[in-house]
């Protein structure tokens, strides 16, 4: 699925230049396709931003079915920009209104940094429900990701996120749970996955509101899942779009904090990331930092290219091949009218036809007998 761009957005010319197929939109015209408009509500930090921006563009351009995709990325309000980011989503990025009034096929709503223990607190939260419900009627389906989708688990479906003891970081297994439901059909059946956060929401409480959980991680708790419906809304707890070195450069911030003394604990390794030839060298830096701030060395520089060599991506291909699954279902049942979520004939409280399919073949379960009057 070649991207198309529409835009000067700077992210294209980055993808084209890593042999990523992009289209310009001359060339696009000139292909006889089918478009399909995804909406990409960016809410990670100014740090984050384009990066964040480039691995979603990267999945959603991987994908190998004939279709172009017109990429609209936005910003909501709550989430205050500054310097250089702020410059840089007023000229490529455009805001919900034009967004709704032209209507998407897809969203991808993206996690945040988390400022309030009561996520119904955060100052983006209205304008985020004020997102969600739009899409909830008018988007064939969405993918949430991170505080986002404990955000929605809030708003639909009055599901709490639980602190955890510690800060869920790193690269974790995961088995497929329902192997059942297209989203996760011909993908790899155990697969790593990165994650990064301090809530969860655990597979009971998701089940118990009529949500199907698809993918598990014993350590890790619930990857995904899906709505009751099984595809408007996809729930994702962790992150297949990271980069390889990802957690390096979240592990690199929590080291300046350190340094900085803004944190008392020397920060962790990200659990399963770092073979043991990058923990020697990150043992050794360990060593010479805290010489630093004991006032006998100057302060060393950190080792990241060294590291960067080391780390192994274990979970790029199968995010690869989920988002693949996931806008292969959108192409098939979305209406060629964007503002039209789906074609005619598709049942929006089932539009994968699972229920009626499940129907089928339990024919002859037997219904509760009414009380006699």
């Amino acid at each position: 699925m070649p991207l198309v761009a529409h835009s000067d957005l700077p992210t294209f010319e980055r993808l084209r230049q890593s042999g990523q197929e992009v289209l310009s939109v001359e060339r696009a015209r000139r292909q006889d396709i089918r478009e399909l408009h995804v909406g990409l509500l960016n809410m990670m930090p100014d740090a984050a931003l384009q990066a964040t921006e480039r691995q979603f563009l990267r999945l959603l351009g991987a994908c190998n079915r004939i279709v172009q995709f017109y990429i609209h990325p936005f910003v909501i309000g709550g989430l205050e920009r500054q310097g250089a980011a702020r410059e840089y989503v007023a000229r490529y990025y455009e805001d919900f209104a034009r967004v709704r009034a032209d209507g998407l096929d897809a969203l991808v709503i993206t996690g945040a940094n988390p400022l309030t223990a009561e996520i119904t607190q955060e100052a983006f939260w209205e304008p985020l429900i004020e997102v969600m419900n739009w899409a909830r009627e008018h988007v064939c389906s969405t993918y949430v990701s991170c505080l986002a989708t404990h955000a929605a688990f809030k708003h639909e479906y009055d599901i709490d996120r639980t602190r955890l003891p510690a800060k869920l970081w790193g690269v974790y297994s995961h088995r497929v749970v329902d192997p059942t439901h297209p989203l996760v059909a011909n993908i790899n059946t155990r697969f790593d996955a990165p994650h990064s956060r301090f809530n969860d929401v655990p597979r009971a409480a998701i089940e118990a509101r009529g949500l199907r959980v698809l993918i598990e991680g014993e350590e890790s708790g619930v990857l995904a899942a899906v709505s009751p419906d099984r595809l408007r809304f996809v729930y994702f707890q962790g992150h297949p779009e990271y980069d390889s070195n990802s957690l390096l450069k979240e592990y690199k911030r929590e080291l300046t904090r350190f340094a900085n003394r803004e944190r008392g604990d020397y920060p962790p390794f990200p659990a399963h990331y770092f073979p043991p030839a990058a923990t020697a060298i990150l043992e050794r830096y360990q060593r010479r930092l805290r010489a630093h701030l004991d006032g006998a060395a100057a302060l060393p520089p950190f080792v990241e290219d060294e590291i960067a060599v080391l780390v192994d991506n274990t979970w790029l291909d199968t995010g690869k091949a989920i988002f693949n699954n996931w806008l292969g279902l959108v192409y098939q049942l979305t209406h060629v009218d964007r503002g039209t979520p789906f074609q005619a004939g598709i049942d929006p409280d089932d539009p994968l036809g699972l229920r009626q399919r499940e129907a089928d073949l339990h024919p002859c379960r037997p219904h509760p007998v009414p009380d006699s009057p």
